[in-house]
């Protein structure tokens, strides 16, 4: 199927969108192209590095997690967890291919948000214990007796 010469590439996208999506666009005419292959063998190899990365944190889970401290074991995980959103996010939502200030564009504030989420629980946190440390709660709970 292709694309009719008098319509251009800018028309298929504000119009109709199923053209997108049927080929016409298709970047590879030859599935069994030297670049079609390896670019299935880059998926393969992602998809196995991915596959090691999870493996490895289930057994760390089941296995070894109670034998070192609980604040390693956190680290441990968090960090394989981010190596594999990166993939993820690099390799299958093509975010790698993009440009730099786009990159930027995406992780100022995704970290910004971060940020405000840990902000927030541990101003939540501070909060609730100085509200159980306070002398006035504790005066008002013995009168209460």
């Amino acid at each position: 199927m292709s694309a009719p010469q008098n319509e251009s590439i800018q028309s298929l996208y504000e119009g109709d969108q199923s053209k997108l999506y049927s080929g016409v666009l298709a970047h590879h005419s030859d599935v069994n192209s030297a670049e079609s292959k390896a670019q299935v063998k880059r998926i393969w190899n992602i998809f196995w590095f991915l596959l090691v990365i999870t493996i490895v944190e289930v057994v760390m889970g089941m296995k070894f997690s109670h034998l070192m401290p609980r604040g390693i074991a956190n680290f441990l995980f968090l960090a394989l967890t981010l190596v594999k959103a990166g993939y993820i996010v690099k390799v299958f939502m093509h975010l790698g291919d993009e440009f730099k200030g786009f990159i930027a564009t995406v992780l100022i504030p995704l970290v910004l948000f971060v940020w405000f989420i840990i902000a927030f629980l541990a101003d939540g946190s501070f909060w609730l214990h100085m509200n159980d440390d306070s002398p006035a709660r504790h005066k008002t709970e013995q009168v209460a007796k």
